[in-house]
């Protein structure tokens, strides 16, 4: 008999809900065939058999949730298939077994890739198993703690001491939450996992990185030409041009100019990352909650390319078709509120990455040209920016530049 178990694959993801069954009890797979779909709080994935037989058992059904290690279906082989050993990491002084795996087979064995220095802030935090049990039972971000064990482990007691440090916020979020519910009239819904994580990660931006924003309008008379010369190209080539592509185009020639804007901090070693490549993250509002799929080596690429990458990013977004590829190693993201209608805001940080640029919606305004009153056409421009490495003249400066090229885009053919 051979388990198949939910296994991890990647980017901290611990649990899911069992979206699909694509095979019933009685049923013949072959090697390669999709068993299982699974709803992360990032992607759906899709969940191929390792081994072809008969399918014995299924031990969940669809739309419960389902945990890391937890074996899904029971598939009847005649195949040998080795088991894949686990090492048990345990705290000392600890009789709890929860978390521990017994030597059982995987259906995706563990990543060997090597970690690029780019790459090390991105990297799953080390803990023990007590630990990330009591850090979920907590509530608590195990990534956002740094751990007092070997190597950097998280422990129980770094879980505890973190958890204690935020009662008294917790305490008073409590407090103001039951007495809306005593006071108003109500109903309930439970948060979706993507809803969750976003919370969560919302939460671990603003608590970790002491955020700072600059804002600024941009005329943009000579970009709303050039798009329109374009357009008929673009139609030609299948691309609908839109001014994100010129935006993404413009901040990545800036970022080249301006690699501090382009890195991430090692709190723990003290250290800054500069991304020698630049990986997109775009914002996209779909109907499960706010996701954000990165576009690889933007700086590569030009408008026309970019034009499609969005095209392809976002459609699969809305599909809940995103690989953990398409939303892996972001060095930068842009959020297009003025897709809604907005024009200002202030974007929270997509963590680990040091800063993040909103853009609002073209208006026609009254402006100064020449000291003449006349009309043009402004694009406003926000930026949160991490005060611990990046200083008010850093993002003065990154902006300035950006401005330039989104006044004159034709200088991003040069580019």
């Amino acid at each position: 008999m051979f388990e198949v178990k939910f296994a991890d694959i990647g980017e901290g993801i611990h649990e899911g809900v069992l979206y699909k069954l694509e095979k019933k009890v009685g049923d013949l797979i072959e090697e390669g065939d999709t068993l299982f779909l699974v709803e992360t709080d990032k992607v759906t994935a899709e969940i191929p058999s390792p081994i072809s037989g008969k399918i014995h058992q299924v031990h969940f059904s669809e739309g419960d949730t389902i945990m890391v290690g937890q074996t899904i279906v029971s598939i009847e082989t005649n195949e040998k298939v080795e088991p894949v050993k686990h090492e048990i990491v345990k705290e000392k002084e600890s009789t709890s077994v929860v978390g521990d795996l017994e030597i059982s087979s995987e259906v995706i064995p563990s990543s060997e890739e090597i970690i690029r220095p780019e790459e090390q802030s991105f990297k799953k935090v080390l803990a023990t198993p007590v630990a990330r049990k009591l850090a979920k039972d907590l509530k608590v971000d195990i990534n956002s703690i740094e751990g007092s064990g070997p190597a950097g482990r998280v422990m129980k007691t770094d879980i505890l001491s973190y958890s204690k440090s935020l009662e008294p916020i917790i305490e008073s979020t409590n407090n103001a939450t039951k007495e809306v519910l005593i006071h108003a009239e109500t109903h309930v819904e439970k948060m979706s996992m993507m809803r969750k994580t976003i919370a969560e990660k919302m939460v671990q931006s603003k608590f970790t990185i002491p955020h700072t924003a600059m804002m600024d309008e941009v005329l943009v008379d000579q970009l709303v030409a050039f798009k329109n010369d374009i357009k008929d190209i673009a139609e030609e080539n299948q691309v609908h041009i839109t001014y994100l592509a010129f935006v993404i185009k413009a901040v990545a020639v800036a970022l080249k100019k301006h690699p501090i804007i382009n890195s991430s901090l090692n709190w723990e070693d003290k250290t800054i990352i500069y991304h020698d490549t630049i990986n997109m993250g775009i914002a996209v509002d779909t109907k499960d909650g706010l996701t954000v799929p990165v576009i690889k080596h933007v700086e590569q690429m030009g408008v026309l390319e970019i034009a499609k990458a969005i095209e392809v990013v976002a459609q699969k977004a809305r599909e809940k078709k995103l690989s953990i590829e398409d939303l892996q190693n972001g060095t930068f993201t842009i959020t297009n509120y003025g897709a809604l209608g907005s024009s200002f805001g202030v974007p929270i940080i997509n963590y680990p990455e040091v800063a993040i640029l909103g853009i609002g919606k073209i208006s026609k305004k009254p402006v100064v040209k020449e000291d003449c009153l006349d009309i043009g056409y402004l694009l406003p421009l926000s930026m949160s920016f991490d005060h611990r490495i990046v200083d008010g003249g850093d993002a003065g400066r990154f902006m300035n530049t950006l401005k330039t090229l989104l006044e004159e885009p034709k200088l991003l053919l040069l580019s």
